[in-house]
């Protein structure tokens, strides 16, 4: 099935689904982005079923209320799409705040879910609301662009912001941000985004402030897998220790030369991590 809208939960979810084997959902970062931040895993033979997707008020995937963007719905719209497609189980990957959602629903729905992987996320929102401006400043950016960022993670931004300030601060997600390397993202397919500064500004607000885990992972029991960049802004690598070492013998994977999205700087060695693990040989 490639790329349609499916009913839901009674909304609306964009879901693509591609390749052949075991099943894994992909669980896209922002809020406000949409799944083609994740379409490395499209291009690489991972030997999987892979279900990419759209949460509710992000990407294509509109029509509800954002009041309704909740951990509660997020989790339920991603396990009723789960018997949607029917799988009884299946892997689940998160991807910054997609990993947010993964965490909650590894812990709402464990008796659906075989094998978590944790990408480039953290188990605290206060890690990219108040530790990654800090480490802006650290490298060098000007007090405004520290500023702003502290406004577009905390949901105090207005929409119309929301491209200026990834112009201010986007290289920062990245080991070594290049225009070559923009350009052939966009060449590649993600032109097609469509990013929602409405959900950005709402779960900044609403979804972040005091959302932390970290207390409860020693409740997950999937077999986990915790990957991230070694210069990843929002959550260092001093973070990933924690998530692993509190998921009872989640495994870590720190990607050198990548920051926030390794498995675009770095896809070859994401990828391949990923899908061994999930198959059994990693």
């Amino acid at each position: 099935m490639r790329g349609k809208m499916l009913q839901v939960r009674g909304i609306p979810l964009f879901v693509d689904v591609t390749g052949h084997g075991y099943p894994m959902l992909l669980m896209h970062g922002g809020p406000g982005a949409d799944h083609f931040s994740l379409l490395p895993f499209s291009r690489y033979p991972m030997g999987l079923t892979l279900v990419f997707y759209d949460h509710r008020c992000n990407g294509r995937s509109m029509g509800a209320a954002q009041s309704t963007m909740t951990w509660e719905n997020l989790t339920a719209d991603a396990d009723a799409l789960r018997q949607r497609l029917g799988f009884d189980r299946w892997a689940v990957l998160g991807h910054s705040f997609g990993g947010h959602v993964a965490l909650e629903y590894a812990l709402r729905y464990p008796e659906n879910l075989s094998h978590l992987i944790l990408l480039d996320t953290g188990g605290d929102s206060d890690w990219s609301r108040i530790n990654g401006p800090k480490v802006l400043r650290h490298r060098g950016y000007s007090p405004q662009t520290v500023q702003l960022a502290q406004r577009f993670f905390n949901g105090q931004i207005k929409s119309r912001e929301m491209s200026r300030a990834l112009m201010k601060f986007g290289g920062a997600y990245y080991h070594h941000p290049s225009l070559l390397h923009m350009a052939g993202q966009m060449l590649r397919g993600e032109w097609r985004t469509k990013m929602r500064p409405d959900a950005l500004i709402f779960a900044g607000a609403n979804l972040a402030p005091g959302w932390s885990v970290m207390d409860r992972l020693h409740e997950i029991t999937a077999p986990t897998l915790v990957i991230a960049g070694h210069d990843d802004f929002l959550f260092p690598p001093e973070h990933q220790a924690q998530l692993a070492a509190g998921i009872p013998g989640a495994r870590l994977h720190i990607v050198e030369r990548a920051g926030h999205n390794a498995h675009e700087e770095r896809p070859a060695e994401v990828l391949t991590a990923i899908a061994g693990f999930v198959r059994g040989a990693g």
